[in-house]
């Protein structure tokens, strides 16, 4: 009698046991996923996100450390060419400053023409990787350098790299989410850009977009665009 009692008694120990671990691990679970879908988390989602200085508000610039002097100075510039520009601009920050800058803050650059030292002014990306941004030249579509980078690094890394360069889209044949991916471009200058196909040469495109902007953006969209023609 006294054994049976001793049975049950352990095994309603192990019942207890076992429901408070099921309960401790739901709540750990249940932790992690508040964490997850948490304003907190979503906002250091955001951060890791790399701002075109071209785009960005007054408010996005001071948040990253930029004294008002510095952000009255790139508001001033817009549109600023290059990251080269943007560095020279910001010179008075020190080159570690910079550097640190650029993880946040940076104009995309033309995987087709950049040099090598551009490329290196990528975060993360030192000698051998430059090479392999300059070994796959010339690129027609940013798949193709998904595709190549791929053999040396991860999606999430090759992700990462894309907010810092671009492949020029064909003018005659970019879909409109195409051209909607340069910075700047909403529906209505996508529009635009599509209306007055097909282009027969650059010049074209400068005189059409520029009924709509001023010289200064017509040649930072230009960046970001190319005319492959078709022989005859």
């Amino acid at each position: 009698m006294l054994k049976n009692i001793a049975i049950i008694s352990l095994l309603a120990l192990a019942f207890i046991f076992s429901a408070c671990g099921e309960k401790s691990a739901t709540k750990e679970t249940e932790a992690e996923k508040t964490e997850m879908e948490s304003p907190q988390a979503e906002e250091t989602m955001e951060a890791a996100a790399v701002l075109n200085p071209n785009q960005a508000s007054e408010e996005d610039l001071g948040a990253l450390g930029l004294t008002e002097e510095m952000v009255a100075a790139v508001m001033e510039a817009r549109p600023i060419m290059s990251q080269g520009d943007l560095n020279t601009l910001l010179a008075g920050m020190g080159e570690e400053a910079l550097k640190e800058l650029a993880a946040k803050l940076f104009i995309p650059m033309n995987l087709n023409t950049a040099t090598e030292a551009e490329f290196k002014m990528v975060p993360g990306v030192g000698d051998k990787m430059a090479h392999e941004f300059e070994e796959y030249r010339p690129y027609t579509k940013v798949e193709q350098f998904r595709r190549e980078m791929g053999k040396y690094v991860d999606d999430e890394e090759i992700a990462r790299y894309e907010q810092y360069v671009f492949v020029p889209i064909d003018l005659n044949t970019a879909t409109e989410a195409e051209i909607k991916a340069i910075p700047g471009v909403g529906n209505k200058m996508a529009h635009e850009f599509e209306e007055y196909r097909p282009y027969k040469n650059i010049e074209q495109f400068r005189r059409e977009i520029g009924k709509y902007v001023d010289e200064k953006e017509v040649a930072r969209l230009e960046r970001y665009v190319q005319l492959i023609l078709e022989e005859k």
